[in-house]
């Protein structure tokens, strides 16, 4: 199935398996359709297995965005907890559209739970609640985590409510990552697990010895290769260094959940000479995630400039990651896009492209490891290996006999896109834009007129910014309240996006705090901390329900600058 027929199939509302081999497009179609909801005023909630595949996608974890958290299993308790949380109900009760990636690493328990939360939260007893949900992913490839002391993950596509989905499968055949057929042949071998003699001959030829094998990056399966390669390459080089350090700004708990999820270190030790790899896509500078090279030199503001394996000179300077609900912005992390690439995990480099690679498959223990680690790279011409045991050459025998299932469900689907005329699509498309509340006519949501000066469009100064000015004169929170003539909790809702912006900063914050707020501040602010949340509930909770939501809001962000400024003093 190409892109265009699979995006025919998710403009209509369709619940959507979107699949393919590495290379097929998968990410591209999705941020697509992605594209198209929001120009219709539709925003999707764009979630992922993982918080490294989230970082990927702009997106949260599925786990943060349902509010289950850890939980594989729901109690009727625990739905009752999460049916109290305001912005959780909120969140989940507006979205239309549920995106999913790297579903090969969610399990059939947590896909479970995730549509008991949906249910409960939205109040409706359909597949998730009724949303739209779209999974996407290659069960070839990682599968979920099996920790110590718990039960065999079962894949997604075993989940009861995956039958009850219905999904659509649309299984992408086109290739974008290499033109190479020979290495396609090779990688499609593995896929099938037809490992034959001509593979196994085929992979001895690529093999090398640690001194031949260039600056071209190595994949290790574990964490401990990885540090020890890039530490000894760092260290080896006698340029002086320069130390970046990662800013947040935030809720202490989604910024730790961001950090862990972000491909750039939190500290990150550069010197000229030093193989990187680039961590974002910014695509306006020239680089996109995976793109690698080398630091040529640094300007006098301290930025690196870096020479791209083909050629490019790029002076980097630091991005922005955040974690997003909906147009809330709930953490934001900022720091030098790039990391040391001398060695990476397999794990951490599933959903790359890598021009070369040196893969050490030696300690595979996983199946699919083998098989992401020899899809990174676009060619023969670019793969080395260190070697690689059995297992490196394994897929999980079970999606191995569903793939088949798999592609002849696309067939179909395919087949019946033939049946239906453009007229009747059109109509499809825009039922369902309407079912969303959104606009069929693109121009109304980007082109919005002002009411003022009689329609002609002038730009009006937006309501933040408004209170952000009351602040600026001094005025406390109740006083804008009154100024404003909108509800409290309007304007701290103003108060938690200017921050998030910048534009605010603790010295502002202590003095629109109402002064009969502040000797309560130790006592919230413990609450808070003994119970390592950010969740206002629990906290109302353990006060005797005695401090109203609006003051623990305001005393959350007073929290949230506190630390921003300690992290500056630093």
């Amino acid at each position: 199935m190409t892109q265009k027929e699979a995006l025919s199939f998710l403009k209509i509302g369709a619940n959507v398996f979107l699949t393919g081999e590495p290379g097929s497009g998968k990410t591209h179609t999705i941020n697509e359709y992605v594209k198209y909801l929001r120009s219709h005023g539709i925003e999707p909630a764009i979630t992922a297995s993982t918080g490294i595949a989230s970082t990927h996608i702009g997106g949260m974890t599925i786990h943060a965005w349902s509010g289950i958290g850890i939980k594989k299993f729901l109690s009727e308790n625990d739905l009752d907890e999460l049916c109290q949380r305001e912005r959780l109900v909120s969140r989940v009760s507006k979205t239309k559209v549920l995106i999913i990636d790297e579903i090969s690493m969610l399990d059939a328990q947590t896909l479970t739970a995730v549509d008991m939360a949906c249910k409960a939260l939205r109040r409706r007893e359909e597949p998730f609640g009724g949303m739209q949900v779209v999974f996407v992913g290659d069960f070839f490839q990682l599968p979920p985590v099996n920790r110590a002391g718990q039960d065999v993950s079962l894949f997604a596509y075993l989940a009861p409510i995956w039958q009850e989905t219905m999904p659509i499968v649309c299984y992408l055949s086109e290739q974008h990552r290499t033109e190479d057929a020979s290495f396609l042949k090779f990688l499609s071998a593995i896929r099938s697990g037809e490992i034959t003699e001509d593979v196994h001959a085929t992979l001895q030829a690529r093999i090398t010895t640690k001194t031949e094998h260039g600056n071209a990056t190595r994949l290790y399966a574990h964490n401990v290769n990885v540090d020890r390669v890039n530490i000894e390459k760092l260290n080896a080089l006698t340029h002086t260094g320069r130390t970046f350090s990662m800013s947040a700004r935030g809720g202490e708990y989604s910024i730790e959940s961001l950090k862990k999820s972000c491909l750039s270190p939190e500290s990150l030790s550069l010197k000229v000479g030093a193989q990187v790899m680039f961590t974002k896509n910014v695509f306006e500078s020239g680089y996109v995630n995976g793109t690698l090279g080398e630091v040529e030199s640094f300007t006098a503001s301290g930025d690196p400039v870096v020479r791209t394996k083909k050629g490019k000179r790029i002076q980097v300077a630091p991005q922005d990651w955040t974690m997003s609900d909906g147009s809330r912005i709930l953490a934001t992390i900022s720091q030098i896009p790039l990391r040391l690439a001398w060695a990476i995990t397999v794990h951490k480099s599933q959903g790359m492209t890598l021009d070369e690679a040196t893969i050490d498959l030696r300690e595979a223990f996983e199946y699919g490891q083998g098989y992401v680690a020899l899809s990174r790279v676009r060619s023969f011409s670019g793969l080395s290996l260190l070697g690689y045991n059995a297992r490196a050459l394994e897929v999980h025998p079970e999606v191995a006999s569903v793939d088949s299932q798999f592609k002849e469900a696309s067939l179909k689907a395919e087949n019946s896109l033939d049946k239906i005329v453009e007229a009747e699509q059109i109509k499809l498309e825009h039922n369902f834009i309407h079912a969303c509340g959104g606009s069929v006519d693109p121009s109304k949501v980007k082109k919005k007129k002002s009411k003022s000066a009689g329609g002609f469009g002038v730009a009006k100064v937006s309501t933040y910014d408004q209170t952000l000015s009351l602040c600026k004169d001094g005025k406390n929170v109740d006083e804008i309240t009154k100024l404003r003539n909108v509800t409290k909790g309007t304007i701290i809702g103003h108060l938690e996006t200017l921050f998030m912006r910048g534009d605010l900063g603790i010295d502002v914050i202590k003095k629109i705090i109402p002064k009969e707020l502040v000797p309560q501040i130790p006592k919230i602010s413990e609450a808070f901390i003994e119970l390592k949340t950010e969740i206002l509930t629990p906290v109302f909770e353990k006060l005797g329900s005695k401090v109203p939501f609006e003051d623990l809001r305001l005393v959350r962000l007073y929290m949230m600058a506190e630390r921003v400024k300690i992290g500056k003093k630093e």
